[in-house]
């Protein structure tokens, strides 16, 4: 495992950061967009935070290799080799942020093997960012002020918080929410849907829809350093730079005693 000490937490921060503020000068307003072959959208602060943040990793770590949503395939290209690399989702959540909406982040992490070492997540809108790394805990930090240390919550069953995605949740989800009726719903856009549980204010985020690796990355690092986890379906850690770059479902939660496969159902 490559060595992450306060010193790169705090310069990945800082890239974060000032990411963050380059995509705020798109936002507000009609914002243009363009279609990707997948048919997401890609905006002009897409390019923006990419640019700053690939250059910021590679001057910070020149030796190690970045993975970006925006990079080519040319970049891409070996990643299947790479050990440790930067996962990055420069702006996560566009859909939110063409809307209008202050439900997006910038997304960095560091991946190691098949998990991440360290995840940043930072929110443009409120100046928030969350941090954390296995075993070395996780936070949160308004700008200019002193960190606090993130605990997920011990689940309450009769009187769960469920996040879901605003656009994704599907039918699947849409059902679990009816079923249970003592349970209240948060809809939120990007990886605070992570962050949420990270903080201890919801317990469950059920993703049957399809996300790929840099969606998830940076978040599930700051949840699992909260105490919290990320699994497949069959309960295996959520892991990374497989041959498909596409995550299978999953389900992210703030308290691992609990089997939260059972609650989706048949």
């Amino acid at each position: 495992m490559p060595q992450v000490d306060e010193g790169l937490v705090t310069a990945v921060c800082r890239v974060a950061q000032e990411a963050g503020r380059a995509t705020l000068a798109f936002h507000g307003g009609a914002v243009p967009f363009e279609r990707k072959v997948d048919n997401s959208p890609l905006t002009a602060a897409d390019r923006a935070a990419h640019g700053i943040i690939v250059e910021a990793l590679r001057r910070l770590t020149p030796h190690l290799p970045v993975l970006s949503e925006e990079s080519s395939e040319q970049e891409a290209a070996g990643r299947l080799a790479w050990d440790t690399f930067w996962l990055v989702d420069p702006l996560d959540g566009t859909k939110e942020f063409i809307k209008g909406s202050g439900e997006f982040t910038v997304n960095i992490a560091l991946i190691s093997g098949a998990g991440p070492v360290l995840g940043v997540v930072h929110v443009p809108v409120t100046g928030v960012t969350y941090w954390g790394r296995p075993g070395q805990g996780a936070f949160k930090a308004q700008a200019g002020q002193p960190p606090v240390a993130l605990h997920s919550r011990p689940a309450d069953l009769e009187r769960l918080v469920i996040v879901a995605s605003k656009d994704h949740a599907g039918p699947r989800v849409e059902a679990l929410l009816r079923r249970l009726g003592t349970a209240s719903t948060a809809h939120l856009g990007s990886s605070l849907k992570f962050c949420l549980i990270a903080e201890g204010q919801a317990d469950f985020y059920p993703r049957l829809q399809p996300t790929n690796e840099w969606d998830t990355a940076a978040a599930q690092c700051v949840l699992e350093a909260a105490g919290g986890g990320v699994t497949d379906l069959e309960g295996r850690r959520l892991a990374y730079n497989k041959p498909q770059i596409l995550n299978p479902s999953f389900l992210a939660f703030g308290d691992p005693r609990h089997d939260w496969r059972a609650l989706l159902g048949d």
